[in-house]
């Protein structure tokens, strides 16, 4: 419902030079297209920028703001204007905070290291950075529910130079192998294959690496190419907006941290092992990922084993954390996932290319994997979705494909 009163001017303090940054700021572009008179003051800068220059003598309604630095939280304090913050480092704890869920991200990643029997993960982080140092406290703690043994590297804040990159290969050599690294964000994760290669460690045999934010570009120009996991930041874009929008017409809202959990793991080659030690369970794990796309069978899986479903089951309900039922469920929903988000087919398309014998069967089987349909799947996934499902929507799925 658009606004009665004159325009809204808006300040957006947001860095565009990464690919988090720019889905946010696509998030809050489109709230404000439901918002005609909504009018955004934005200048290009990086994220440690701290000349407000640009701001002086501004006259406007509110600002969404990513709070990464001291200076950047008393320039707004010294504004009061309505605020909202989209950093994880809680600078400004008076304010809304939308952000992306960090215990999530980091629960992802040793679930994707644990489904391929790694048992030890590392985490490789940046102390500037409090979405960084959250997603390396949850992903030690979630490592060690697994009985993994949870390791970490911090990068130097002055960028890697190529003595910073022999540091992280020494680290890299020095630790049990396999093993997974979960990289704080994608361009740490290009740093982790770089000094792997630097190690002469074999990428994804020795050492299994996983990025955040799954930007297209980076992930896949590395060699090999990145699995990432990618935040819903349109969502996280979306809310914020829609918070201040509330807060420029005089409601009051709690402060504290809205956090929005990401949207899809995407597996590419830095991290597609099976590293399991039992081998019935490895090469079962290999039989239903292989044929993910052909209606696989628990019996079809017996039988290339040769075990029974009794046995074959407790095996990887201890390694896994499913049955074998339910791994191809998972593999399945998974390649239904990336179809969606890869391709424009239609569901009964993806539905007859994947062997269901109805698209309307595979829609059920996929929301009750996931708690939502494939089509407002694919709208999340795409940037389409309406208001009304960025409210309502429950929890998105992840793709393993």
């Amino acid at each position: 419902m658009p606004f009665s009163s004159p325009t809204r001017h808006v300040a957006l303090i947001v860095e565009t030079s990464n690919a988090y940054a720019r889905g946010v700021l696509a998030g809050i572009r489109r709230f404000a297209a439901e918002r005609p008179r909504w009018s955004f003051y934005l200048a290009e800068h990086s994220r440690h920028e701290t000349d407000f220059s640009w701001l002086r003598g501004w006259n406007g309604h509110g600002v969404l703001a990513r709070i990464e630095n001291e200076e950047t939280a008393r320039f707004i304090r010294e504004l009061g204007l309505p605020t909202v913050d989209l950093s994880a480092k809680g600078l400004a704890p008076e304010l809304p905070c939308v952000e992306t869920d960090d215990d999530t991200i980091a629960r992802w990643a040793v679930e994707h290291f644990a489904e391929r029997g790694l048992r030890q993960m590392a985490f490789c982080g940046d102390q500037r950075f409090g979405w960084s140092v959250a997603r390396a406290a949850a992903f030690a703690d979630h490592a060690d529910r697994r009985d993994a043994v949870p390791h970490e590297f911090t990068l130097e804040p002055s960028g890697m130079r190529s003595h910073d990159r022999e540091r992280l290969a020494r680290w890299l050599r020095g630790l049990p192998r396999p093993v997974g690294v979960l990289a704080c964000y994608d361009i740490a994760g290009l740093e982790v294959l770089e000094a792997c290669k630097i190690a002469g460690l074999r990428m994804p045999d020795e050492v299994a690496v996983v990025g955040v934010d799954n930007d297209e570009l980076f992930c896949n120009l590395t060699s090999p190419p990145l699995s990432s996991i990618q935040p819903d930041t349109m969502r996280t874009g979306y809310l914020a907006a829609e918070i201040l929008d509330a807060m420029m017409a005089g409601h009051i809202l709690e402060p504290g941290k809205r956090p929005i959990e990401p949207l899809r793991m995407v597996t590419r080659q830095s991290s597609d092992i099976f590293s399991v030690e039992d081998p019935l369970v490895a090469a079962a794990l290999r039989f239903i990922r292989d044929r993910s796309d052909s209606a696989p069978t628990v019996a079809a899986v017996l039988r290339h084993v040769g075990l029974s479903r009794r046995a074959l089951d407790a095996r990887f309900v201890k390694i896994v954390g499913r049955t074998v039922h339910g791994e191809i469920v998972h593999a399945r929903v998974a390649h239904v996932a990336e179809l969606l988000t890869s391709t424009d087919w239609t569901l009964p398309q993806i539905a007859e290319r994947l062997g269901f014998s109805h698209s309307e069967y595979m829609s059920v089987m996929f929301k009750q994997h996931t708690g939502t349909s494939p089509g407002a799947y694919r709208r999340a996934a795409t940037g389409a979705i309406s208001r009304q499902e960025f409210r309502s929507r429950g929890r998105v799925p992840r793709s393993d494909r």
